[in-house]
């Protein structure tokens, strides 16, 4: 049986369906409350001359309201061939007064192998409550191994188990294989407290591009823009 799609080219029953909940569900994406406020006040200003002290007097304004899960960051990679790459992961630190941002992962996983082809990176962050994005993008390095012991050895012992559990990225067989890894895990954790496994690895981001978003219920979004420039910085006001 076939039907007939919004632009009246002829499709099968099974497209039809589809296509009709697709349109269904933009419906309801349209009309779920977006930027609803209120939201903080932002002036560009007033706005430091360097961007770290300006993301950490937001993070903090952003714990202090109760932001969920402000720490959550995207980060966002590519391949040797270019084929970029995302996932979401922990703010490990921050150094405001270089603009760092230390994050972690597996030497093995995606993201180790972009950043071991391509050593450079963006940071996004995007706080619905206060209608705020944040981006730093420049090139990261690999920290040593005392900070790689710190970060491991600082997490809860179910971090560090599963730290220990399989290898990350690679194919899973299924639920009989991930219990029985993690039992192994369990086991090794227990009899060596402080062992790191040897593809953790923490990586610091220095950003010589910051951007700042602040939403705005009625549209008047402000967006500012900071470039590395020698030892400091320079400020452009974009256009939302």
């Amino acid at each position: 049986m076939q039907g007939r799609d919004q632009d009246g080219d002829a499709v099968d029953g099974g497209s039809a369906g589809s296509a009709a909940a697709d349109r269904a569900l933009l419906d309801r994406i349209r009309a779920a409350p977006v930027l609803a406020g209120p939201l903080p006040h932002f002036d560009p200003d007033t706005a430091p001359a360097a961007p770290g002290p300006l993301f950490a007097d937001w993070l903090d304004r952003a714990l202090a309201d109760g932001v969920p899960e402000p720490q959550i960051v995207t980060l966002s990679t590519a391949a040797a061939d270019g084929t970029p790459s995302a996932r979401v992961l922990l703010l490990r630190g921050l150094d405001s007064a270089d603009c760092g941002f230390v994050f972690a992962g597996d030497s093995g996983s995606g993201k180790g192998q972009d950043l071991a082809a391509r050593p450079v990176a963006a940071l996004t962050w995007y706080w619905p409550a206060h209608g705020r994005q944040i981006r730093m993008a420049g090139p990261v390095d690999v920290l040593g191994e005392e900070a790689t012991r710190r970060d491991y050895l600082g997490r809860s012992p179910a971090a560090r188990i599963a730290g220990f559990t399989g290898r990350t990225s690679a194919p899973l067989d299924g639920p009989g294989e991930y219990e029985r890894e993690h039992r192994a895990a369990e086991a090794l954790v227990a009899a060596e407290p402080s062992r790191v496994p040897a593809t953790h690895t923490v990586y610091r981001l220095r950003a010589r591009e910051a951007e700042f978003f602040q939403a705005d219920p009625a549209r008047w979004h402000l967006r500012l823009r900071y470039t590395r420039d020698g030892d400091g910085w320079t400020r452009t006001l974009l256009w939302p």
